[in-house]
């Protein structure tokens, strides 16, 4: 297996943590705010990987803490614009609008950097796109107040993507040391925040404490330090791609631990993101392969 098959295996994975996330937040948000339980799950999975990772932390330069802070105050922006978007708008425009990042990173690359996603990734990326809609919307696209929030939870998780790859691709740059500081940024400005508009508190109920600490160490924790490490391995682009299979997850999730079940096109909608993916892993000439990967 080849590092970049591995890594995006891995990043796959990181997707299913966040797919799980939607099912366990439900649980959570019975007893906890939500700007409480995002500073709950980052600061438990930092202060897990700040005893994993210390030797990291040492020795960690500015360089890495630098790309490290403006990463966690980009995902500060993605996680207060998902859990607010959805209040003033349909769960179908917010699912499908938060997830065209998968349109939006390939953009911003071209815009930034001039980098052209080649024919492949192009398709794969229309297909997924199509299979979003399928899937997460509902019988129209109307437009609410809240839909330009989702967009700026895109646009920040695009920019996510995109700052980490230019970050990782930095030699001086520790990926590891990195993503514990971006966590523990992220944990700070909540833990901030909800003292300021909520009354934080500790989970009340054994179903909630591990609901927040599987959210904290494998949904935010584990899934980060994947991200970073890994994304050195693939392009932008891609990484967006494999972030899109989130509500398939999701959807996963809830038919088989919420009974919850989706329409026929929704179950096509899936197969076709799914499709999109399997896309880009058929073997392909080299020349046509620089397109794709870095």
């Amino acid at each position: 297996m080849t590092k970049q098959r591995r890594a995006e295996s891995l990043l796959v994975l990181t997707t299913a943590f966040w797919g799980v996330s939607y099912y366990l937040t439900r649980i959570c948000l019975a007893e906890l705010g939500p700007l409480t339980l995002n500073a709950f799950r980052f600061l438990s999975a930092f202060s897990v990987l700040s005893l994993i990772y210390r030797k990291n932390l040492r020795a960690l330069r500015w360089e890495s803490a630098k790309w490290g802070v403006l990463v966690g105050l980009v995902l500060v922006i993605v996680y207060v614009a998902a859990t607010y978007g959805v209040m003033y708008t349909s769960l179908s425009n917010a699912g499908f609008i938060s997830c065209l990042a998968v349109l939006i990173t390939p953009l911003i690359e071209l815009a930034v950097f001039r980098k052209k996603p080649g024919g492949r990734l192009t398709l794969s990326l229309v297909l997924c796109t199509a299979g979003l809609a399928l899937l997460t919307l509902g019988d129209g696209l109307r437009f609410a107040s809240g839909d330009l929030i989702c967009l700026l939870c895109s646009v920040a998780y695009a920019s996510d993507i995109v700052i980490t790859d230019r970050a990782v691709s930095r030699p001086q740059v520790d990926p590891v040391g990195m993503s514990v500081t971006e966590i523990g940024v992220t944990g700070g400005v909540f833990l901030a925040l909800s003292l300021l508009f909520e009354q934080p508190r500790l989970p009340q109920t054994p179903a909630v404490w591990g609901a927040a600490l599987t959210l904290g160490l494998f949904c935010s924790g584990m899934a980060f330090v994947i991200q970073t490490t890994q994304q050195r391995y693939t392009s932008p682009a891609r990484v967006a791609l494999i972030f899109t299979l989130e509500p398939v997850f999701s959807a996963a999730v809830a038919y088989f631990l919420a009974d919850e079940r989706l329409r026929p096109r929704g179950y096509f909608g899936a197969a076709l993101m799914i499709f999109s993916l399997l896309l880009t892993q058929l073997p392909q000439r080299e020349a046509r392969r620089k397109d794709d990967a870095r």
